[in-house]
């Protein structure tokens, strides 16, 4: 009796500080994004784009925050400083650029395969990719220094690696949401719940990265901006829309949805073997 009572309670302990940081990096996204949609403000104004900006960073915002009022000043500091561990194989840094890359043009020929015709490609300014890379790589720390950095090693105390990514997944792809309504976005009518699906099966491969790393947020950050500014060189939106919350999507989506839980499927086993 004695030993489960300390044990709820130190379950709740750890339990009430994960709680407030989802719901701060919720409450800030989604009140900030959500002006942007319904107001509206135009997403290329100043006020939009600090706008934008700002919901970007509410997770690593409301990590800092967290850990700072349950473990201190040092930790903080310990948070940030996997921003900038670098030290790790050149193998990740190569799978970090590649992965999304290697998952739409497998996708591509799939479809090929199954239709013998090609989807579209968007290759015009396939030279500026490396570069959107380089730029938007420390924009990822508005997410990555919260959902991997604090919240993903706080699930694995509870679930393992494995099963936290998952639950994770499915919370990041949730707090997506507010995207799914603003006009200039990519994700304007399109299928929420295919994207969920699809953020789930990413944020395995996420975990994955950041346990055989040793918890570089650099290399999640990497990776984060390759999938953001590689994607699109085989497009998976519906042209002229679909229901937000239905299930239409491209058939090019389907197929990378699939891919992606057979990457997720073997990364869940993988991350459970220690690196050789």
């Amino acid at each position: 009796m004695v030993s489960n009572s300390i044990e709820g309670h130190v379950r709740s302990s750890l339990a009430a500080p994960l709680l407030l940081f989802f719901t701060l990096a919720f409450a800030l996204m989604w009140i900030l994004f959500f002006a942007v949609a319904f107001v509206p403000i135009p997403v290329g104004s100043p006020l939009g784009r600090g706008l934008i900006l700002l919901g970007a960073f509410a997770p690593a915002l409301a990590a800092v925050a967290v850990t700072f009022r349950t473990e201190g000043r040092a930790s903080v500091i310990t948070l940030l400083r996997r921003i900038v561990q670098w030290r790790v194989g050149a193998k990740y840094y190569a799978f970090s650029l590649a992965f999304m890359i290697a998952v739409k043009l497998t996708a591509a020929l799939i479809y090929r395969a199954s239709t013998h015709s090609w989807p579209r490609f968007d290759i015009s300014q396939w030279y500026l990719i490396p570069v959107a890379i380089a730029f938007s790589t420390p924009f990822q720390a508005g997410e990555e220094i919260g959902w991997r950095g604090y919240a993903l090693p706080q699930l694995a105390k509870y679930f393992g690696f494995g099963r936290a990514s998952v639950l994770l997944g499915f919370i990041w792809g949730v707090w997506h949401l507010p995207q799914f309504f603003i006009h200039d976005g990519d994700s304007y009518q399109q299928s929420f719940p295919v994207f969920i699906l699809q953020v789930t099966a990413v944020s395995v491969v996420f975990a994955w990265l950041y346990v055989r790393t040793g918890g570089s947020l650099l290399l999640t950050m990497l990776l984060h901006a390759s999938i953001n500014n590689s994607k699109d060189i085989v497009p998976s939106g519906v042209i002229g829309g679909t229901p937000t919350f239905g299930l239409g999507a491209s058939g090019i989506s389907w197929i990378a949805l699939v891919l992606l839980w057979v990457c997720a499927a073997y990364f869940l086993v993988d991350i459970r073997k220690p690196e050789m």
